[in-house]
């Protein structure tokens, strides 16, 4: 088997977004952690991809299960006969619970519907992801619609572009809580 010398990774509609982030976090000397789930691990491994990743990167979970919620994010058995899907609700308490272990300067948390298939609430329609970055400031939350329809990997990416937007926003004061 023989390695590329050009990268196709991280995705090239991922590079723009995380230069921004990377060079910022670098510049102000700030770290994020990550707890993703429909994005598999893509958010981390773009961030880890680059050189300096350990000077900016607190750690990160890919809580893809219902159980690996239970072991690493404070789930309870209560929380999972409850669960209706990824909200904005769910990815705030992601965030706000790596954080606190982690202790990062902010904490980066996507839960979404990659698809192929989904449900019938909007919020299992594939394409549908919802974020959520907190820091001392508060959680700040968005919900996105990809338009990307079934399409697997297109919405793990853009899960992963959305999310790191997100971030970008926060650190530069823009997002709104």
């Amino acid at each position: 088997m023989s390695v590329s010398t050009t990268s196709d990774f991280p995705p090239s509609a991922l590079q723009p977004i995380l230069e921004e982030v990377t060079t910022l976090l670098k510049s102000r000397n700030e770290t994020i952690a990550v707890a993703e789930t429909a994005a598999g691990g893509l958010i981390s491994s773009s961030l880890l991809s680059g050189p300096g990743a350990s000077k900016i990167y607190a750690g990160g979970l890919t809580l893809y299960t219902l159980p690996s919620r239970i072991a690493y994010a404070g789930w309870t058995q209560e929380s999972i006969a409850s669960y209706t899907g990824p909200t904005t609700d769910i990815v705030s308490g992601l965030a706000q619970h790596v954080r606190k272990d982690l202790k990062s300067t902010y904490t980066l948390a996507e839960s979404g519907t990659a698809g192929p298939t989904g449900g019938n609430t909007p919020n299992r329609t594939p394409g549908y992801v919802a974020l959520a970055v907190d820091c001392e400031r508060g959680t700040f939350v968005r919900e996105v619609k990809t338009g990307w329809g079934g399409d697997r990997v297109a919405n793990m990416v853009q899960f992963a572009v959305e999310g790191l937007k997100l971030l970008k926003d926060v650190i530069n004061g823009e997002a709104k809580l």
